[in-house]
């Protein structure tokens, strides 16, 4: 007759996996947009939670750029930066009809990294070194602007905060993904590591690039931006992209999708630009 430690040991696994089917949720977070992204995508942590992670890590992160005075010291960059934001943000209304409602934030920290994000909810935050050093254009900024908020449109953060736990699986981990114990404070150190630590997959950041180009356009951007864009990344890092792009596809398979996709919204880029124009 077994006892109650090997029948734990050996029953622990059948329980901990229903759970993890049962916790699971498959969903597709966008509209395929003219870009026609239509994969389904494996949940286990909600969107509220990760939300509300992410929106106590952002302002973490802004009283501390605060204090160092590194939040929005340049008052025109800011204005560059929210003035584009401005004409995307309703253009996500095409891949989530919930979106141009989030409680959206941007905001620009003084750093010499090269870098952008957009968390969970629509947080995001330019640093000044990606603008000055590679002397954006409006168009470059919305090639950058809109490729991070694909990533939230898209749930991405979620989606491997769910993988996280699926590849760590255990009794605690388990815990956490339900809500249980040390839930709130594991989800927050999850959105910092899948925001700043970890680089995205290959296959979240080629979702990005297509979901990127088309917002562009949308909003009245040069879709074709996200190609010189590229090159001056590549070209800022001895040919070679920045830690944070370091999953993407080669400079020549990126280039060729970028051109292909830029090429698919231009229509829509024009039609933007038409109703953009002044009635005379």
């Amino acid at each position: 007759m077994k006892s109650a430690f090997e029948w734990l040991r050996d029953v622990l696994p059948v329980i901990v996996a229903a759970a993890v089917v049962s916790a699971c949720q498959t969903v597709n977070t966008t509209h395929t947009g003219a870009v026609g992204i239509e994969r389904k995508q494996m949940m286990m942590v909600s969107s509220g939670e990760m939300e509300r992670a992410s929106s106590q890590t952002y302002q973490k992160i802004l009283q501390q750029a605060g204090q160092k005075n590194a939040l929005n010291r340049d008052k025109e960059q800011v204005a560059r930066v929210r003035g584009v934001a401005g004409r995307l943000i309703p253009a996500t209304g095409a891949f989530r009809p919930d979106a141009p409602q989030w409680r959206w934030e941007v905001n620009v920290l003084t750093s010499n990294e090269l870098n952008a994000w957009c968390m969970a909810g629509g947080k995001i935050a330019f640093y000044s070194g990606i603008i000055e050093k590679l002397d954006l254009s409006d168009d470059e900024i919305a090639a950058i602007m809109g490729h991070e908020i694909a990533h939230a449109l898209r749930e991405h953060a979620r989606e491997r905060a769910s993988q996280a736990v699926v590849t760590n699986i255990g009794v605690s981990v388990l815990g956490a993904a339900l809500g249980v114990g040390q839930a709130g404070t594991d989800l927050i150190g999850s959105v910092a590591k899948v925001t700043f630590e970890l680089p995205n997959s290959r296959e979240h950041e080629i979702e990005a690039d297509r979901i990127g180009v088309e917002l562009a356009a949308r909003g009245g951007y040069d879709p074709r931006a996200a190609i010189t864009l590229w090159q001056k990344m590549a070209k800022a890092n001895s040919g070679q992209p920045p830690q944070w792009l370091s999953t993407h596809p080669s400079n020549e398979s990126r280039q060729k999708d970028l051109a292909q996709y830029a090429a698919r919204v231009m229509p829509l880029y024009e039609q933007a630009t038409q109703h953009a124009k002044p009635v005379k």
